[in-house]
């Protein structure tokens, strides 16, 4: 059960969008404890396996960024503001970004600028010396925490694997990761992630000790209650008042 809301007003709408290759029911436990922590009505954005396979293409993310307008749009109706907070998980964060953006993208103009209040990633591979064409495009055109402080920005990264290329699986699977996103095999991170790649210059960071990317990495991970419970209480404490007006 949803905690009630203390304030005046009740809270604005969550709505979240997953990972690369994940589906909406890996965050059916965030989805709960989020509700109870907040008192706010969240939503997950219907995308699965399939459509973030097409996602290696720029018509890919447009379909992407259709489906989170509409989940957003519908949350918004019922916001006492008429806007969201809005958390991206992996490579969700990053689309998400470019969600903020009031430029058309590929012909289509979503405005989330004009609907989201805060923006939370998790463990988002905002930076790095490798990066897909996509990922590439969003850094170059909107840096860091482009649109603050209209928009709250907070970045999530978990340190629980340290980079081993002689290590166990996990460390040598990380070590690779790492390697590639950063240069750095020995970096510490999430398992997948990189510390460094996923604070976002500009944003509140969080840096949490033993959180792990996602299933099927050993123990907590940013889906998970104790967590959950971290990162949210991080987000409230690091919101700015947004501004308003354009950028």
């Amino acid at each position: 059960m949803s905690r009630p809301s203390t304030g005046a007003s009740a809270p604005e709408p969550i709505v979240v969008l997953g990972g690369f290759l994940s589906t909406p029911g890996l965050y059916r436990g965030l989805v709960r404890t989020l509700a109870d922590e907040s008192g706010a009505p969240v939503s997950v954005v219907g995308v699965g396996f399939g459509s973030w396979l097409r996602a290696v293409s720029a018509t890919g993310w447009s379909r992407l960024l259709r489906e989170l307008d509409r989940t957003v749009k519908r949350a918004a109706a019922s916001s006492p503001t008429g806007r969201v907070t809005l958390v991206g998980h992996s490579a969700g964060g990053v689309v998400s970004r470019l969600y903020l953006s009031p430029e058309p993208f590929r012909g289509e103009s979503f405005g989330g600028l004009d609907r989201v209040s805060r923006l939370v990633s998790l463990g988002s591979p905002h930076a790095g010396i490798a990066a897909s064409p996509m990922r590439r495009f969003v850094s170059e055109r909107y840096p860091g925490a482009f649109f603050a402080p209209r928009v709250a920005y907070l970045s999530v990264a978990g340190r629980a694997v340290h980079g081993d290329r002689a290590g166990s699986a996990a460390e040598r699977i990380a070590a690779r990761a790492y390697a590639r996103l950063v240069g750095d095999a020995g970096a510490w991170g999430d398992g997948l992630v990189p510390v460094s790649c996923a604070l976002l210059e500009g944003a509140g960071h969080a840096v949490l000790d033993g959180v792990a990317h996602a299933p099927p990495w050993r123990g907590p991970w940013y889906g998970t209650p104790r967590v959950v419970r971290e990162w949210w209480a991080a987000a409230g404490e690091k919101r700015e008042s947004p501004r308003e007006g354009p950028r």
